[in-house]
């Protein structure tokens, strides 16, 4: 079976196919990605216009790109998948249009992808995950820890009631006058800092349930520039060090809640798996690991290129929907919010 996966969901234009083989794994035959970070530079953060017109410029040239590389033709496809939310409602409509019309003319089984889904299942795509597994779903919009059931069936154990974990790294940066985008250059600076200068907060550490809540560590780090200002070098790696220290404790704690969740109402995870932009943070990788570790279990990491948003996770989001009959109608509608799980109030 072969899908062909398009993601226009924020700023990365992005079409791939994978294929799944009679064993059940999944391989990748293209994967084709246009970041538009120079695009959203001068802004500090993404312009939801500029990245809509930036789709419908690039998305063509990447279909036929990643169709060339994947040696295939329309004809030769089980299914077209395309990511139908949540995400900024105009690059949402332009890979979710372009689909649909594939679809049609190709008369393939066309698939309205979970951006939040695809994500989930990228493990069972890297390394063959068995259900149920613990996911932490970490990038620039979403911070949840979910109980992954199978495909479609999801119990969400915990969430952020303020700022998601990438969004507070890119508002740090900012603040720090460091560039757009600011997660990997925070993550950059933490190397060369001391993590330990500035006292800042855990929020949340220790407390019942496994939300997260990380504005008043922002405020935190804001009120420590402001007190040490004019920053030097210095200053700003060991600001940035003390922060993504104190960003990495907050996870630690709350995914080991959302383990001992997960046992109480589901039973035994078969792995730890962190997906999303922020899990190629390589001290958060590392901690992880060393959490799954004390609780006996398989930490899953996609490779960083599959942590930010592409075309071959939705595509195999695709591909599991499909051999499970479930095919969508070229009516569905594209969708700014929707939530993982059916019973959340938002995405």
């Amino acid at each position: 079976m072969r899908v062909l996966g398009i993601e226009t969901t924020c700023d990365e234009t992005a079409a791939a196919v994978v294929q799944r083989e009679t064993d059940g794994r999944g391989r990748i035959l293209s994967n084709e990605i246009l970041s538009q970070i120079e695009d959203h530079a001068p802004y500090g953060g993404v312009v939801p216009e500029i990245a809509a017109r930036a789709h419908v410029t690039a998305l063509d040239r990447l279909i036929a790109e990643a169709l060339r590389k994947a040696n295939c033709r329309l004809a030769d496809l089980d299914g077209i998948a395309a990511a139908a939310g949540p995400g900024l409602i105009g690059g949402v409509i332009v890979g979710l249009t372009a689909a649909k019309a594939l679809a049609l003319v190709g008369k393939k089984p066309f698939l309205a992808i979970n951006h939040l889904e695809a994500h989930a299942l990228t493990p069972r795509l890297t390394d063959g995950v068995d259900f149920p597994y613990l996911l932490l779903l970490a990038s620039g919009g979403h911070t949840q820890l979910v109980a992954v059931r199978d495909v479609g069936d999801y119990v969400r154990l915990g969430t952020t009631i303020d700022d998601a974990i990438g969004e507070a790294f890119d508002k740090t940066a900012k603040m720090l006058g460091l560039p757009y985008p600011g997660g990997p250059n925070v993550e950059r600076e933490a190397q060369r800092g001391d993590p330990e200068r500035f006292a800042l907060p855990r929020p949340m550490l220790h407390r019942p349930g496994a939300d997260f809540s990380l504005s008043g560590l922002k405020t935190a780090v804001r009120l420590e520039a402001e007190r040490v200002a004019p920053l030097t070098p210095t200053d700003v790696a060991d600001l940035c060090a003390s922060f993504q220290a104190a960003v990495v404790d907050v996870v630690v704690d709350r995914t080991r809640a959302a383990l001992r969740m997960h046992r109480e109402r589901i039973g035994n995870p078969t792995a730890l798996v962190i997906a999303g932009g922020v899990a190629a943070n390589a001290a958060m990788r590392r901690a992880l690991q060393r959490l799954a570790g004390e609780a006996g279990l398989a930490m899953c990491a996609p490779p960083p290129a599959l942590c930010t948003d592409n075309g071959a996770m939705i595509a195999w989001a695709g591909l599991e929907r499909l051999r499970r009959g479930l095919v969508d109608p070229l009516g569905t509608p594209p969708k700014a919010r929707w939530p993982l799980e059916p019973r959340a109030e938002s995405a």
